[in-house]
């Protein structure tokens, strides 16, 4: 076992080491400083084992902490018509049920498992379980400290807090025992990564009874949760018996592996032919128009389904939405005063919706599919000036398409706020439209820029650059936390406004100077 453990961090160090070293290698400003023979520099691999041995103490910890901070505190303190302590150990137990067939690890088929039980031909036995028993130690490791900050800011008792990891890790493994109890009556394999319709509608409304039932005052009472969750410790140790005693760890990950390597081909393929069935191959679609407008003008019109399909099912979702405010306010007449304030303090919150509802990653997918994927071998088209009138023409486009539903939002958001009660100084109405009308354009921008700076895709549409990869993180990591900001709806307004115009220039200027070295096919 300590063999087997040994090799195990080796390996999942040293893939995590020279990924690192790849990402590193695409950083522009430093891809001309570090040698070509990097991964061969010791003070390299060093430095690279150090972030690796962090992260993977950051990792016990930090994904824990904003699973209880904000799935569960956060969202909690929008509920203020059920205790404390009640509201608390409902949503950690519903959560922590869609935990056990959402995030397993002996049913995660990764590419360590790959290599190490079909390469290297390892037991497969003592490697997943010295792989399953580490993660489990992980996981009450990590909860420990956050279970009992947070349960005592909650109100619950000590030793419940204490005990709450334990449970989490207990019905991981009791459920684990039963799928590969599953497995020896009908030979089937379970896999975290092929969840099917029915698993995803249960999901879909464990998910609405374990937000949507405490909105409306209702929750699981205290005692029956804090029971079914201390059931879990008991249950866990029976399920260990089960985890430690199976005898076919290689069969299961032999159908795991095999089963996931084929799904990707399928999907590969399956992806390229949705692809061309969404594009029209209607051959009396033309244009009048000249150069660049011309293409851009056949491109637009050929993929219309793939172009405006889901941003108009989220202009008709963000309609319904407004709609049935609107109606609960007039049903409701005591809450519009707190709907009132929450419009004139948490703009900021919408930078988060803005972000998800943007169709800028998939824009730019589908220009890189079945349009850059040509033409960037032609040298003229790499040209500064055509790029730059490309770009203007596409930034235009795409701001069309997400504009649509920011619109309907922003209107939304204004009658809204008049419903509620209204405000002392009209500019506010222009401000919120504007506003919510400028973080669409701004992530629009953002994602057409990032793509002609850093060109991600290979032939194969995979994402190979470590750059955009963490340019796209740090957009995700700022949008979301944007939604902790509370600040006066006109001055974070005007701010907007001026930050989004300022950004227009600014990539204007950097895709005329940089995009004709960036933009270009990757191997």
């Amino acid at each position: 076992m300590n063999k087997t453990l040994k090799i195990s961090f080796s390996l999942k160090n040293t893939y995590r080491v020279n990924t690192i070293l790849y990402s590193l290698k695409q950083i522009p400003l430093l891809k001309k400083v570090l040698p070509e023979s990097l991964y061969k520099v010791k003070a390299f691999k060093i430095l690279a084992n150090i972030f690796s041995f962090c992260w993977e103490i950051i990792s016990v910890f930090l994904g824990k902490f904003i699973y209880l901070a904000f799935m569960i505190c956060e969202a909690g303190l929008l509920y203020s018509g059920s205790p404390k302590r009640q509201t608390f150990l409902h949503l950690l137990l519903l959560l922590t049920i869609m935990g056990d067939y959402l995030n397993t690890s002996v049913f995660n088929p990764s590419k360590d498992k790959y290599y190490a039980m079909i390469l290297m031909r390892m037991n497969a036995k003592e490697y997943t379980l010295v792989n399953y028993l580490y993660s489990t130690l992980k996981v009450i490791i990590g909860f420990l400290p956050f279970t009992l900050w947070f349960g005592v800011k909650w109100g619950l008792p000590v030793w419940l807090c204490i005990l709450l990891p334990f449970s989490i890790a207990g019905s991981k493994l009791a459920f684990t025992s039963v799928k590969l109890q599953n497995y020896e009556k009908g030979k089937t394999v379970y896999s975290e990564n092929s969840i099917g319709n029915f698993t995803w509608l249960f999901t879909g409304i464990l998910l609405g009874i374990t937000y949507g039932l405490p909105a409306l005052g209702i929750t699981l009472p205290e005692l029956l949760s804090a029971g079914i969750l201390l059931i879990f410790i008991p249950a866990g140790l029976i399920g260990l018996k089960k985890v430690l005693s199976f005898g076919s760890y290689r069969e299961v990950n032999q159908q795991l592996l095999f089963q996931t390597m084929n799904q990707m081909d399928a999907v590969a393929n399956m992806t390229k032919e949705m692809s061309q069935k969404n594009i029209s191959a209607d051959l009396s679609i033309n244009s009048s128009r000249e150069g660049f407008e011309y293409l851009n003008d056949l491109f637009i019109k050929r993929h219309q389904k793939i172009l405006w399909k889901s941003t108009k099912r989220i202009a008709i979702v963000c309609t319904c939405l407004i709609s049935a405010v609107i109606l609960a306010l007039h049903l409701k007449p005591a809450a519009k005063k707190e709907t009132n304030e929450l419009i004139l303090t948490w703009l900021p919150y919408f930078v988060w919706i803005m972000y998800c509802i943007n169709r800028g990653t998939d824009f730019t997918k589908a220009l890189f599919m079945n349009c850059d994927h040509s033409l960037l071998t032609y040298s003229f088209y790499k040209q500064p000036g055509y790029i730059l009138k490309l770009f203007q023409i596409r930034l235009r486009e795409i701001i069309k398409i997400n504009v649509y539903p920011a619109f309907i939002i922003g209107i939304g958001l204004v009658l809204i706020l008049c419903f509620s009660g209204g405000t002392k100084n009209p500019v506010n109405y222009l401000v919120i439209l504007i506003s919510i009308l400028c973080m669409s354009i701004f992530f629009s921008i953002h994602h057409l820029t990032i793509y002609y700076l850093l060109q991600p895709f290979n032939s194969g549409t995979e994402v190979k650059s470590g750059t955009y990869r963490i340019v796209t993180s740090l957009t995700y990591i700022l949008s979301f936390f944007m939604m902790k900001l509370h600040m006066s709806t006109l001055i974070f307004g005007i701010m907007t406004i001026v930050f989004c115009i300022i950004y227009s220039i600014a990539a204007c200027i950097l895709v005329y100077k940089l995009a004709p070295k960036t933009f270009r096919l990757r191997t």
